[in-house]
């Protein structure tokens, strides 16, 4: 039978962190425990204002259906996802928690590391970005002088982009990845694309609203740079819309539901002409680790979660100029460190 245990974190950001969207100095974020014997699996699901995802709402439909979940024979974790897709409905953060936690559960119960569970060729990996947050440029060129790194992702969608991607050019040749978080209108776009590429933008996320589908369209058209999905493609139902109006997808964990439709998705977008990306919700290693073992599958990734963080919560990760290594562990291959929130907490 399955032992179920969950833990709330406010994790500090080292600085700010600022998106189209808001700002936030703390990442709130639930962490799920599969138990079975000895062995417990990790996952993790951080919560998220402008999804209206609470870890308090999180954890009430935990509480409500511990029960049952714990009653569920661990047989085979797509499964486990199928049960869970039925049994909280609509809940896509949780279900990745526990998706993740019972991928990892398994995947130690038959002594693997995640990756030759799933069948993943260990090879070629993407390098993961380092996200630099809207800021003042004095303040975003300040962050990419402290943190060396071989690419950046820089958050837009104001007034002043442009001005802080040339200050930020000034100050490194890295690569650029640009995340609007849906914060550009079409004419703003089209006037923005061209500047960008000249300033060594590889990439652009999200320019327009998420339905905004016609307009995607007809500026995939256009583009000088490759678009890619991120809010337009939020649940593997939405791989298929995003085909004409973007070149790629980036695949949250949290947002589709885990591991076990994530690895659909990958299939689908492939099969469409899609490249693939997976993006971090500032998870902590606990939800990175499940990105890493993915790594090979893709084409970009975003998984610095627990580089923007004060504090982690697991080892097992390590980054080395934007390449990120995992242990040969069974599961996930990390160790959750804490700070413990209780004596009962798994080893």
């Amino acid at each position: 039978m399955l032992q179920l245990k969950y833990y709330s974190y406010d994790l500090p950001f080292e600085y700010p962190f600022t998106i189209a969207k808001g700002t936030k100095t703390h990442q709130p974020t639930l962490i799920t425990a599969l138990g079975m014997g000895n062995m417990y699996g990790f996952g993790e699901a951080p919560a998220i204002a402008y999804y209206d995802v609470t870890v308090d709402g999180m954890k009430q439909v935990l509480a409500e259906k511990k029960g049952m979940i714990e009653k569920f024979a661990l047989t085979d974790p797509a499964r486990f996802w199928h049960f869970l897709h039925h049994l909280i409905p609509g809940q896509h953060f949780l279900t990745a928690a526990l998706d993740i936690a019972g991928w990892d559960l398994f995947a130690q119960m038959r002594r693997m590391p995640l990756y030759k569970l799933l069948g993943i060729e260990r090879g070629a990996m993407p390098v993961t970005d380092y996200t630099i947050g809207m800021d003042t440029a004095e303040n975003m060129v300040a962050k990419v002088r402290a943190h060396p790194w071989p690419v950046y992702k820089i958050k837009c969608g104001g007034a002043h982009d442009i001005d802080a991607i040339r200050a930020l050019r000034a100050a490194t040749g890295a690569p650029f990845r640009v995340d609007a978080n849906e914060g550009w209108t079409f004419d703003e776009a089209k006037t923005l694309l061209p500047e960008l590429k000249a300033l060594g933008v590889t990439l652009v996320e999200q320019p327009l609203p998420r339905t905004a589908w016609e307009e995607m369209a007809a500026l995939k058209m256009i583009s000088p740079l490759p678009l890619f999905a991120d809010e337009s493609c939020r649940t593997e139902d939405e791989v298929k819309l995003c085909a004409a109006g973007f070149h790629g997808i980036n695949i949250k964990l949290t947002k589709c539901g885990g591991i076990t439709p994530a690895m659909r998705m990958i299939k689908e977008a492939r099969a469409l002409g899609l490249k693939v990306m997976m993006g971090s919700m500032n998870e902590s290693s606990v939800g990175t680790a499940a990105i890493a073992h993915l790594m090979p599958l893709l084409d970009e990734v975003d998984a610095d979660g627990p580089l923007l963080l004060k504090q982690d919560l697991a080892e097992g990760l390590t980054y080395n100029n934007g390449l990120i290594s995992i242990t040969e562990r069974p599961g996930l291959g990390i160790r959750v460190t804490g700070p413990k929130p209780s004596a009962a907490f798994p080893a």
